[in-house]
């Protein structure tokens, strides 16, 4: 399957042409010229490269080699039986039962991870700019962090004996031919990762039936990266628990500038010197 994702080389090359439009648009903006009002637009839309540009560059490395990726994942398969959790093998059969249900299954996985996140932000920055700036540091930090994980790498569960590459059985595949190192970056999800952050920003910022919208991508992506044998369970739910640390990081982290600021402003103005008084007076 011929995939539009970009590499990081291209990614870094497209970042680098939006950051000079944005640096452009902003001087204009301050001329006073109309063309500066999409200034900010073009801006986020730099961050958001320089954000993929890190995602991509990441899934290249492999710092601690291939060594323990399948010891880990038979690890993880082990751990999640231990804990009773349903078999992503037999969720994997009721979809490679259907060759559109399995396709289908390919193509969300393939397309919905970046398109989806793009439209979310651009609606978020048009529609409730307010909350935007917060949801963008919860991503960039839960990104950084699902990336630091991945550094240690994690096979999934379609490289391992008793699961279907369900994309590579139908031409799907995203990762094309060979084997590379973004091939073990499992552990975490970052799908699911950013596919909760949709789901709930969505369904608490959003208004009316549209906003189911939100959660049901989060967990049609949950099924699909499980019934693809892209990822195990616990990928998902680790990439949950980081998404809800780094939140909660970053709410800690406004709410400590603020107190630091409220403090500042508290301060006593100092008083003058003595001698400063005297001259004053004198004066």
């Amino acid at each position: 399957m011929q995939t539009l994702a970009l590499d990081w080389q291209q990614a870094a090359v497209l970042t680098g042409g939006l950051a000079a439009v944005s640096a452009g648009l902003t001087v204009g903006r301050r001329r006073g010229a109309g063309i500066g009002r999409i200034a900010p637009f073009a801006r986020e839309a730099t961050l958001i490269g320089a954000l993929y540009t890190l995602w991509q560059l990441a899934g290249t490395l492999s710092l601690l080699g291939t060594s323990g990726a399948f010891a880990r994942a038979n690890w993880i398969e082990r751990t999640e039986r231990a804990w009773h959790l349903p078999a992503e093998a037999s969720v994997q059969r009721v979809v490679t039962g259907n060759d559109v249900v399995a396709q289908a299954a390919n193509l969300y996985y393939a397309t919905m991870h970046f398109s989806v996140l793009f439209v979310f932000l651009l609606w978020l920055f048009v529609r409730h700019r307010e909350h935007y700036r917060p949801v963008r540091r919860v991503l960039a930090l839960t990104t950084f962090v699902c990336l630091a994980i991945q550094l240690l790498p994690v096979a999934p569960p379609r490289l391992l004996p008793g699961y279907v590459d369900t994309a590579a059985q139908y031409g799907q595949s995203v990762y094309g031919l060979g084997f590379g190192a973004d091939q073990l970056s499992a552990m975490p999800s970052v799908h699911v990762a950013w596919a909760a952050l949709v789901g709930w920003s969505v369904w608490r910022l959003g208004r009316g039936r549209w906003r189911a919208l939100g959660p049901v991508h989060t967990v049609v992506t949950v099924v699909v990266v499980v019934a693809t044998a892209n990822h195990f369970w616990a990928d998902g739910i680790v990439a949950v628990a980081v998404l809800a640390g780094c939140a909660a990081l970053e709410r800690g982290g406004v709410a400590a500038l603020e107190r630091w600021h409220r403090a500042r402003r508290a301060e006593p103005t100092p008083a003058l010197p003595g001698n400063a008084a005297t001259t004053t007076r004198a004066c």
